[in-house]
């Protein structure tokens, strides 16, 4: 039974579908824009995590569920394939062109690695739990209309 408005609220077994009034009233947003932004994918405005890496929730804005929401290892995949080709090609270059001791390798690129990591872990992280939830992939909160 639907309530004949605009609203898009629609009603099956008594009972209404949660998001689907309240998703129609955001527009759709890019992923790596609020991803990048470690913002909610579904208004942009309310903050992701609760911590370094702890996902809030709920948003603070739009009080969207994000308690389902699971990356997974994915953003430590995508941060490996990244910094790993970067440091060990500088490595590689520092090595041939100026042949330094091992200890200033060590100096040099653990740091690198470490700071890079943890870097780029936090929006991946966000990035792909924006897909998640665009995807309506797994228990992201958000299920769509049926």
């Amino acid at each position: 039974m639907s309530c004949g408005c605009s609203c898009l609220c629609v009603f099956t077994g008594g009972e209404a579908e949660r998001d689907i009034g309240v998703t129609a009233s955001y527009p759709p947003l890019s992923t790596f824009s609020t991803g990048l932004r470690c913002r909610c994918p579904r208004c942009g405005v309310g903050k992701l995590f609760d911590g370094y890496l702890t996902i809030a929730a709920t948003c603070s804005h739009c009080e969207l569920d994000l308690a389902a929401t699971d990356s997974g290892d994915g953003p430590a995949i995508f941060v490996i394939f990244i910094v790993g080709p970067i440091v060990t090609g500088m490595a590689l270059w520092i090595e041939m062109k100026f042949s330094p001791p091992i200890w200033l390798h060590m100096i040099l690129w653990l740091p690198t690695i470490l700071g890079g990591s943890l870097w780029l872990l936090r929006p991946f992280k966000a990035v792909l739990v924006a897909i998640q939830y665009k995807h309506k992939a797994g228990e992201s909160g958000y299920n769509g209309p049926k």
